[in-house]
């Protein structure tokens, strides 16, 4: 498998664990991704730590997963960006409409502090 999926109790973790997010992987993560969004995770994170190089397809996979979390009123959060990657995203312009924390500890924390705010506002 080309990534692994951790289910915690309010978001799932997705670590891609393959050097390329490319048209080889994007179609099967973004299945996943959407099953676990009708599995009811409206909050996920993407760990690219392992990942040197994403293409257009993988940039793909990467707004779907953005646009699923925000369609169910949940977070969304890219980290462990490479250079490489994380200069693609720059100059797609997606770093200013994308969550990108540099750690798992952090993506986890500002999930955790969004649902918080969230719990917040319905009050």
């Amino acid at each position: 498998m080309n990534f692994e999926v951790d289910k915690r109790d309010k978001y799932a973790l997705i670590s891609v664990k393959a050097e390329k997010l490319d048209s080889h992987i994007s179609p099967t993560l973004k299945s996943e991704l959407v099953v676990l969004n009708s599995d009811g995770f409206k909050n996920l994170i993407i760990d690219l730590t392992e990942t040197r190089y994403c293409d257009s397809s993988g940039l793909s996979a990467i707004l779907v997963a953005n646009r699923l979390c925000k369609n169910a009123g949940g977070t969304f959060v890219l980290t462990g960006l490479q250079r490489s990657v994380m200069k693609l995203i720059s100059i797609s312009q997606l770093d200013t409409i994308l969550n990108i924390a540099p750690t798992v500890e952090e993506s986890v924390d500002l999930v955790h502090m969004e649902e918080v705010e969230r719990d917040i506002d319905d009050e």
